[in-house]
């Protein structure tokens, strides 16, 4: 039985995260070959997210809550990382989104896709793929022109779509980049990529069908925020992949 552990980074979602817990658990206790927990981690949570979460935890042994004060997505994967990684027995680790723009039924398709890769991503954008309801032309474009353009030339990757919430990596992916991963908001995706990048695991696109929920954490500020950060990305990896090359070279 294969053992799959889903983050769910959670920030003031008291009114959506028990709908996604609830369908998720469904969902996986129909699947036979699978056994999933759902690591719930919460970051900088003002309302009463985490009561739900409790409760739904004393009905279920599959939920796992962890917590940090502090709010950031990144930052609550990078827990959710760290606590699958101490419990040392799940063959895959993944995070998806709180809302339930990706279904679980879509996330399994990840799971049922991701050999031989060291990991997948659900894309938006491939062919394939579909949005409900349809996104403005000027979204979809703006974003390809711009961020996509700009990840192409600082990190040499193109994937069709960096930021879909719903990834899923092996253990062992998972357990080699861990350490050289620090930002702690939207552009984790990116540092995350690159880094799988950098020790040349081969990362799958994979195309999904994404539900646009309202209520989005994600704001024109965040955009602008995440710009600068890949910069500063940048920046900051040159010198990790200095080191990797020259561990490369030291075999």
């Amino acid at each position: 039985m294969q053992q799959i552990a889903i983050i769910i980074p959670a920030y003031n979602e008291e009114k959506r995260l028990a709908r996604t817990i609830k369908a998720y658990i469904a969902f996986f206790n129909s699947i036979s070959d699978i056994q999933c927990s759902l690591i719930i981690a919460l970051n900088g949570c003002t309302d009463s997210t985490k009561e739900i979460v409790t409760a739904l935890q004393a009905q279920h042994s599959a939920v796992h809550l962890i917590e940090t004060n502090e709010a950031g997505k990144g930052l609550a994967i990078k827990n959710g990382f760290t606590y699958a990684l101490e419990k040392n027995r799940y063959n895959y680790i993944g995070f998806v989104d709180a809302d339930m723009a990706t279904e679980a039924a879509h996330f399994y398709e990840l799971i049922k896709n991701v050999e031989p890769w060291d990991g997948i991503i659900a894309s938006r954008y491939m062919h394939g793929a579909r949005i409900t309801p349809q996104r403005p032309f000027i979204k979809r474009w703006g974003s390809k022109i711009i961020y996509e353009s700009l990840i192409y030339m600082l990190f040499g990757m193109s994937y069709k779509d960096y930021q879909c919430g719903a990834k899923l990596f092996k253990t062992n992916t998972i357990k080699a980049i861990i350490n050289n991963l620090h930002l702690k908001q939207w552009a984790f995706d990116v540092e995350l990529l690159y880094t799988c990048k950098l020790h040349k695991f081969i990362i799958k696109e994979y195309p999904t069908i994404w539900h646009d929920q309202a209520g989005s954490k994600l704001k024109l500020t965040h955009g602008i925020f995440m710009l600068a950060q890949l910069i500063k990305l940048r920046l900051q990896h040159s010198s990790l992949c200095s080191i990797l090359k020259t561990k490369r070279n030291n075999r």
